[in-house]
């Protein structure tokens, strides 16, 4: 599998709580955090859900 690297760009303050819910799935807590995961279609699915809020590279 190949890998991604999200980090998180945008405060998740002020929006709904099931985004909330996805970056803490995700593991990115705090602004400018990042994680490198497997490209799997769950975790891809994540990503779209909360696009507007990460930024994603392939690591």
């Amino acid at each position: 599998m190949k890998k991604i690297k999200i980090t998180l760009v945008k405060s998740p303050i002020d929006r709904p709580e099931r985004q909330k819910l996805t970056l803490q799935a995700l593991g990115l807590n705090k602004t400018n955090s990042s994680r490198e995961v497997e490209a799997t279609p769950q975790v891809l699915g994540m990503v779209r859900k909360v696009e507007h809020l990460v930024k994603v590279e392939e690591a």
